[in-house]
């Protein structure tokens, strides 16, 4: 607490390396044992009750937008763009990607990824640094969510694939920053993210790569995706905007 109380950017970063590097690691060790997800999975949880009994403890909840949505889903369109981003892949093919345990792993490990990456981004850093400039909090903690996906390249995900997931990732920060600016809530934002994250073991892709093959299938799905969070982000560029919450 003392860490936060006297600097929150920073501590939204040692946040950061913690989550990163410990994922990172934690990968190489179900590697090790076998299974799939099994450490990063166990990791995530850990870290996501720190932080939910910090949050708590702290009384955070209204600051960092863990409550209900202070407008209306009319408003917002009933989130609609989220699920289409979300579900976009579905149209183009379903199937197991992994077996029964392994899937349900992925499924807990990303459940508390959505949580985490939108508490430590759209919570505590974007937070942290609206309060010397909210135009400088929108993007850095847009292009720094972005740009922190370029550990999946280390931990070996191919080039293209790692170049792709970054920019739908910086197109997904800065509408997600702007769910939570319009709504006062980033619980929208996990959901969301979560249910994102769920899908990538089940979405494969398959009737757009028979069509276009797997190159371009990967950048025509990233490009419908961010058309979608682009108009979304023009709407609720145009809603009424909020005054954000202090500490207590």
């Amino acid at each position: 607490m003392k860490l936060f109380e006297k600097n929150e950017v920073t501590f939204s970063v040692v946040l950061i390396v913690i989550y990163v590097v410990g994922s990172s690691v934690m990968q190489r060790v179900s590697a090790s044992l076998g299974a799939e997800f099994l450490a990063e999975m166990i990791f995530c949880l850990i870290l996501s009750g720190l932080l939910i009994v910090f949050i708590g403890k702290n009384r955070l909840e209204d600051y960092l937008g863990l409550k209900k949505p202070g407008v209306s889903a009319v408003k917002m369109l009933f989130y609609i763009p989220l699920i289409l981003t979300a579900g976009a892949g579905a149209f183009f093919g379903l199937g197991m990607k992994y077996g029964v345990g392994a899937a349900v792993r992925h499924t807990v490990m990303m459940i508390c990824v959505g949580f985490l990456e939108e508490v430590i981004f759209r919570g505590f850093l974007f937070r942290g640094i609206a309060k010397s400039s909210l135009t400088r909090a929108v993007v850095i903690s847009s292009l720094t969510f972005g740009i922190g996906h370029i550990v999946n390249l280390l931990n070996g995900m191919e080039l293209l694939e790692n170049s792709v997931q970054m920019v739908f990732a910086v197109a997904v920060g800065f509408m997600l920053v702007f769910v939570f600016l319009r709504t006062g809530s980033i619980i929208p934002c996990i959901v969301f993210h979560a249910l994102n994250n769920c899908l990538s073991a089940f979405v494969t892709g398959d009737t757009l790569i028979a069509k276009v093959g797997e190159t371009n299938a990967v950048l025509v799905l990233c490009a419908v995706k961010i058309s979608v969070c682009a108009a979304y982000l023009v709407y609720m560029m145009k809603l009424p905007k909020r005054e954000l919450p202090e500490r207590k």
